[in-house]
C-alpha cells in the first residue's frame, strides 16, 4: 500500500461526507459556519460573542452575522449576560436544542455505523493510523506555512 493510496481514499471520504453534510445541514436549513456555533454552545453552554469569535478563530464580525442569522431563523438568540451589562450570551432557543440534539445523537449514531464490522483492534488501529495521519498532515501544512512566509518578500 503507498501513501498515495492513503491520501486518495481520505480525499474520497472527504468528499463524501462533506455532500453528506451539506444535505443534511440544508435540510435543516442550516449551514457549515451556523451549525459550528451551535454546537459549540450545545456543548459548553451559553457564550458571549467574543467568546465564540476566539472558539471559532474568526471575527467578532463574523460571529455577528452568524448569531443574526441564527437569531432570524429561529436557532438561537440573545440574552443578557447575568454579570456583565455589557455582553450578550448566544443560547439556543428550543428550535436550536431540538435540531442539536438530533444531530448529536445521528453523530454518534453514524460513528458506530462506520464501525460495525470491525473487530476492536481493527478500530484501535484505524483510530491510531487516522491520528497518525492527521498529526502528520497538520505538521506538514505548518511546516509550508512557515516556508512560505519566510520566502515571501516583507
Amino acid at each position: 500500500m503507498s501513501g498515495t493510496q492513503i491520501l486518495d481514499t481520505l480525499l474520497a471520504l472527504s468528499g463524501v461526507l462533506h455532500a453528506d453534510q451539506e444535505r443534511e445541514l440544508d435540510r435543516r436549513g442550516l449551514t457549515p459556519a451556523r451549525t459550528h456555533v451551535l454546537w459549540l454552545v450545545f456543548h459548553d453552554g451559553p457564550r458571549t460573542q467574543a467568546e465564540l469569535a476566539a472558539a471559532l478563530g474568526v471575527t467578532p464580525r463574523n460571529v455577528t452575522t452568524l448569531v443574526d442569522g441564527l437569531e432570524a431563523t429561529g436557532f438561537a438568540r440573545r440574552e443578557p449576560h447575568p454579570h456583565d451589562r455589557r455582553a450578550v450570551l448566544v443560547t439556543l432557543t428550543p428550535r436550536g436544542e431540538e435540531a442539536m440534539r438530533a444531530m448529536d445523537a445521528e453523530h454518534t449514531e453514524l460513528g458506530a455505523q462506520l464501525v460495525d464490522g470491525l473487530d476492536e483492534a481493527t478500530a484501535e488501529a484505524t483510530l491510531r493510523g487516522l491520528t497518525h495521519v492527521l498529526e502528520r498532515l497538520t505538521q506538514l501544512i505548518a511546516e509550508y506555512e512557515a516556508r512560505t512566509h519566510e520566502e515571501s518578500p516583507s
